[in-house]
């Protein structure tokens, strides 16, 4: 087989496990009452320090600021986040989590662990460590040296 049909071989099952981890952390989050990306944005907010803008959100997920908007709408909905105005701004508009918002990252975290088990339970170890390494050269860019 070529080099271009290797890579070609590699892309597909890539993009096929990436499709099978959406679905299985879509699974998981079902119970917390969440989707993957009100996930992905309450813990972008838990991130921060002091409650973000909204276009600092929107920078940071990369996505248009009106994705921003609706999420927050959902979340603010279900008690997750709030909307506080910006002390030195009328204009500006920040989110905060709230109680529930803190209680529901709690359960984010078991529902990741539970579906990080799941993807991950047919490698062992020794396959895991490997996998991270290989995963962090793709995501940085960073070319793997090899011995």
């Amino acid at each position: 087989m070529s080099t271009t049909d290797a890579d070609g071989v590699l892309a597909e099952q890539l993009l096929r496990l990436t499709r099978r981890l959406h679905r299985i952390h879509k699974q998981h989050l079902e119970p917390v009452g969440i989707t993957p990306a009100q996930s992905r944005l309450l813990r972008t907010v838990a991130h921060y320090e002091n409650p973000p803008r909204m276009a600092d959100l929107a920078a940071r997920l990369e996505v248009v600021p009106r994705a921003v908007t609706t999420l927050v709408d959902a979340l603010e909905e279900s008690g997750n986040v709030r909307r506080v105005p910006d002390p030195t701004s009328r204009r500006v508009v920040r989110v905060e989590l709230t109680d529930t918002g803190r209680a529901t990252l709690r359960s984010l975290r078991g529902a990741r662990r539970g579906a990080a088990e799941e993807i991950l339970a047919p490698l062992t170890a020794d396959q895991r460590e490997v996998l991270g390494g290989l995963l962090s050269a793709l995501v940085d860019g960073v070319p793997e040296r090899r011995c």
